[in-house]
């Protein structure tokens, strides 16, 4: 169970360290820079942070306060993991859907769906409702469905760190389809481009 509610910079680090052991387990765990930079990521976040390492750094002692976080010694600088698993015992699949709750709040099964498969091969989208309904069931409830709202067409999910979702969070934020698409382009390119650094040094080019 999480000890207390969460605030905005605490979440957007664990987001982001949920995010980075998935998709780039090479360079995880983190180092602070890295977390840092992470965490202001103009892609893939919402709301977009400008966060210094102060802030991020305040967060993690906190979060290891709770055994949320734990700091790795060892090479040059300290790196930070979560500690989730242990905490929630989140599966992939928890992890993936938790992480894109925090990095982006309220979310339809479809966008959580598109923003996972790179790390979750789901073959539908029932399967993916199911893991959110398994997070939203149990001792503590990770995630709800907030209703859906005059003219949208579908409920949209979001988590429980911080407290009890508001009415607003049901919002989906004002956005152009092509600003969407555009978006995701970015991911990918942004995921991408990280798998082609790793091959890269692995192959010793430069």
């Amino acid at each position: 169970m999480l000890p207390r509610e969460l605030d905005a910079v605490e979440i957007r680090v664990l987001g982001c360290l949920l995010e980075k052991e998935q998709t780039t387990p090479e360079y995880y765990p983190l180092t602070l820079n890295a977390l840092v930079a992470a965490c202001n990521q103009t892609s893939n976040r919402d709301p977009v942070m400008a966060l210094e390492a102060a802030d991020v750094q305040g967060a993690l002692d906190r979060l290891h306060a709770e055994m949320l976080a734990w700091p790795r010694e060892g090479g040059r600088a300290r790196r930070w993991e979560h500690a989730l698993d242990r905490r929630l015992g989140l599966d992939p699949k928890g992890k993936a859907l938790l992480g894109a709750l925090f990095l982006r709040g309220a979310q339809t099964v479809g966008e959580l769906r598109a923003r996972t498969e790179r790390v979750v091969a789901w073959t539908s989208l029932g399967e993916v409702e199911g893991a959110l309904r398994a997070l939203a069931t149990g001792e503590e409830r990770l995630v709800v469905e907030v209703s859906r709202r005059p003219g949208q067409k579908e409920g949209r999910w979001v988590h429980t760190a911080g407290g009890p979702p508001v009415a607003e969070a049901a919002e989906p934020p004002a956005a152009e389809p092509l600003g969407e698409r555009i978006a995701r382009l970015e991911d990918r390119v942004s995921e991408l481009s990280a798998k082609l650094a790793a091959l890269l040094e692995r192959f010793g080019e430069t």
